[in-house]
């Protein structure tokens, strides 16, 4: 590491950084509508964004700063058994493209904004919509925090903040700053502001990415000798080689497959995919998007070339922040240091806004005002998510950086259980109500236990996101075995209730809504009831 602040790359930085916050608060002019006072205008953009702006969007909501500097860390300290992320994201797009169109299709029909909108419409239950939104919150938070983490990591590399003995306030200063022009620019701007930076960010970090793969193993000697020092390492390590060890296989394959169903459940997944203006473009962006797939295993690389560089850290996270400093001259660093920057920045705002997203619709609305009018819910959503982002905040600020890391495998193990509520209630309503409700509460109450009893190097409790399974005996990720658990649950319960003649919740929607596009004639959005008499 470089001794003192790298002027010339913290220049880089700051540039980019001011040219985005001009965007950001600029993005509130950017197809402005007539009444703005809405969570359809603020939330979702209006519902009105195309493919590119979609692809973007989705892009940078889902490939993080965390990504940038995870996944190849991952490589870097534990071997092959890191690429996981490259299989799970190309699992995940044929698995998206056959529910998104669907769930696109009801939430433009009814207005819905957020899974527990559909949910609660779809069984008639708000004790099962607002499981899904708690699960959806709580799971969202920490992921708010490593978006966080990945900004701290660059500018610790940069030198920017003083050492670990400097006053705490001077030495997150500059990460107080960055909170204070993300809060400011989402409250102002909403879904528009993280929509228009997405351009730039992913802009940046595919330029990257393209220079980082041809540059740096020129420099290096060619791939021959970057992965023979990666492979000399991990045996030397006993992690297993270049690939996965034999033992690890069952954590591995379930791990990416687990992961992929997991993904388009959170919150922000949603938020972006609902702001499209049409079913067709949904479609679309299943298609195209596994394009970032591709990037991520170029990105994957990086955390081979991090080794063969020689990069020492005693933490894995600054590893490549640090090999972009060692490798790049100052002001690409810059550029680089930018890019993983503007990606916390991008699915942050997102984040924070699905969150106030299900809290004002599904916990405000449904129990506390459901008389509120549109303005209130959009004023009411705006407050929230700047204090999901503070609580963000306060967690990277206070607790140590591998227990946000935890607690965001945890969330990942949680946002898996909304799962059959979801994509089960978008093709069947066989499935009851408590039964539903039931299967979430047992994968959620496993899941905690399981992941509390893993301990690691580091921590006691909640060290990891894997265990044996149960009746297998091999290892396997938690959130899966949880799932299967919540499956069968949902499955039992719901034959005995039927047996029973349980009642029903009202179903709202109907067969059709689940196909319907924009330009369909007689398909428009339908107010929620409350809603449209408020606004009388």
């Amino acid at each position: 590491m470089k001794d003192g602040v790298n002027g010339v790359a913290l220049g880089v930085f700051i540039f980019f950084f001011l040219a985005v916050t001009v965007m950001g608060f600029l993005a509130a002019r950017w197809r402005r509508p007539d009444n703005e006072h809405s969570l359809d205008e603020w939330g979702l953009g209006g519902r009105s964004f195309g493919t590119w702006v979609t692809w973007f969007l989705l892009g940078g909501d889902l490939y993080t700063a965390y990504t940038f500097v995870a996944v190849p860390a991952a490589i870097y300290a534990a071997g092959a058994v890191g690429f996981f992320a490259v299989p799970y994201t190309i699992l995940v797009y044929p698995l998206i493209f056959t529910f998104l169109p669907r769930l696109w299709s009801v939430s433009h029909k009814h207005g819905y904004v957020t899974t527990s909108d559909f949910v609660r419409g779809r069984f008639g239950s708000k004790g099962l919509s607002l499981a899904v939104a708690v699960t959806g919150i709580l799971a969202t938070m920490p992921y708010i925090a490593l978006q966080l983490v990945g900004i701290q990591a660059v500018l610790d590399v940069m030198g920017v903040g003083g050492g670990e003995n400097t006053n705490w306030f001077v030495k997150d200063l500059p990460l107080l700053i960055a909170f204070g022009v993300l809060a400011a620019y989402t409250y102002s701007s909403g879904l528009r502001a993280p929509a228009l930076i997405a351009f730039v960010k992913d802009t940046l970090i595919y330029i990257v990415i393209a220079v980082a793969i041809i540059y740096i193993p020129i420099k290096l000697g060619g791939f021959d000798e970057i992965f023979k020092a990666a492979g000399d390492k991990y045996t030397a390590a006993g992690a297993g080689g270049l690939v996965p060890a034999q033992a690890g296989q069952w954590t591995y394959a379930t791990l990416a497959l687990g992961s992929a169903l997991a993904l388009f459940m959170y919150p922000h997944s949603i938020t972006a995919t609902l702001s499209s203006r049409s079913r067709e473009v949904i479609r679309r962006n299943t298609t195209i998007l596994p394009l970032y797939s591709l990037m991520l295993g170029l990105l994957a690389l990086l955390g081979f070339m991090a080794i063969a560089a020689g990069v020492k850290v005693t933490n894995g996270q600054l590893a490549i922040p640090q090999l972009f400093e060692n490798m790049f001259p100052d002001w690409f660093a810059g550029v680089a240091f930018a890019a993983i920057g503007i990606g916390a920045l991008v699915p942050a705002a997102i984040m924070s806004i699905a969150a106030a997203n299900l809290f004002t619709r599904n916990i405000y609305k449904d129990f506390i005002k459901p008389d509120a009018t549109p303005e209130q819910e959009t004023r009411v959503s705006k407050l929230v998510s700047l204090l999901v982002k503070v609580g963000a905040l306060v967690f990277v600020l206070t607790m140590d950086k591998t227990v946000a890391i935890n607690f965001q495998l945890l969330g990942g193990i949680w946002i898996l259980q909304t799962f059959p509520a979801l994509v089960g209630g978008l093709f069947t309503r066989w499935f009851h109500r408590w039964a539903l409700l039931g299967g979430w509460a047992v994968g959620m109450l496993y899941g905690t236990l399981a992941a509390y009893g893993v301990a690691s190097p580091t921590q006691k409790h909640f060290g990891g996101s894997s265990k044996e399974i149960p009746g297998i005996g091999e290892i396997g990720y938690i959130g899966l075995t949880a799932f299967v658990l919540n499956v069968v649950v949902t499955v039992v319960l719901t034959f005995a209730l039927r047996a029973f003649k349980a009642p029903d919740g009202i179903d709202e929607t109907s067969p059709e809504d689940y196909t319907a596009d924009a330009g369909d004639p007689g398909v428009e959005v339908e107010l929620p009831p409350a809603t449209a008499g408020s606004a009388h």
